[in-house]
């Protein structure tokens, strides 16, 4: 089994969206459909998606609830990371080597926990 898609709520569409193409710019991950309610990109092997709650109701961040980005280099985690403070984000760990990860920790606009991580052995 793998992970196929991971949808993050929003409430503002349009701020969240130049948040992550702006992110996601220079990556392998590249923007591929918009709805009024939902904006997808495609990565290598997963769908990652922003969308205005179905049910009308705020959207908030899980307590708990990290979603993880693994990339192909040290210099890759440094640049996301960096990338999220510039565009508004907070820091939740800064970069650093983590047992086998070199990782760091971020929010972005809307209070989503994020994590930037590169594992030596999977990577050139």
């Amino acid at each position: 089994m793998k992970l196929d898609y991971l949808v993050l709520g929003t409430n503002d569409l349009h701020r969240a969206s130049a948040f992550y193409d702006a992110l996601f710019a220079g990556t392998a991950t590249t923007r591929i459909m918009e709805t009024d309610r939902m904006i997808y990109w495609q990565g290598d092997g997963f769908t990652f998606a922003i969308a205005l709650p179905f049910d009308e109701a705020p959207a908030r961040h899980g307590n708990g609830t990290m979603f993880g980005f693994t990339l192909n280099s040290a210099e890759d985690v440094e640049r996301l990371y960096n990338k999220t403070l510039e565009l508004g984000g907070t820091s939740e760990g800064e970069v650093a080597q983590r047992g086998p990860y070199y990782s760091a920790y971020a929010r972005d606009l809307d209070g989503n926990k994020l994590c930037f991580g590169y594992i030596a052995t999977m990577g050139s």
